[in-house]
């Protein structure tokens, strides 16, 4: 059988959904990352999270997440098309359900930031993941 690697990024999202979808309250992800810390910010600022606690295990790094049922998908778009800011309604459409509903995460030269912030600062960057 073979392995495949997955991005912590990848790893992370998907099992913040499995454990929502199985109703639990608290889920563990490692390894961790600096990247996916930084995407669970954006989801925290915006209420899809209740709070994260990074905690060091010398091997990879452990991460807990307190969920608060508010997510109904999540996850890593990939590959990470750059985006220019009148492109991003664009996919906007293609990636979340409807018109203000969920958030697109994208990096960017002010850091990772949601469509909104990256629209109200009228900067482009590379699609990160979703979530709604």
């Amino acid at each position: 059988m073979i392995k495949m690697n997955l991005s912590p990024l990848t790893k992370g999202l998907v099992e913040i959904k499995n454990g929502q979808m199985a109703g639990k309250r608290e889920v563990v992800l490692k390894p961790a990352s600096k990247l996916l810390v930084k995407v669970l910010e954006v989801m925290k600022n915006y209420g899809y999270i209740t709070g994260y606690e990074c905690h060091d295990d010398n091997r990879g790094g452990i991460i807990v997440v307190s969920l608060n049922g508010r997510i109904n998908n999540c996850g890593v778009i990939s590959p990470r098309f750059s985006v220019k800011v009148k492109d991003i309604e664009r996919f906007e459409s293609r990636y979340l359900p409807a018109r203000n509903f969920g958030k697109l995460i994208l990096t960017s030269t002010k850091g990772i930031v949601s469509n909104e912030e990256a629209k109200g600062s009228g900067i482009g960057g590379k699609l990160l993941a979703f979530v709604y």
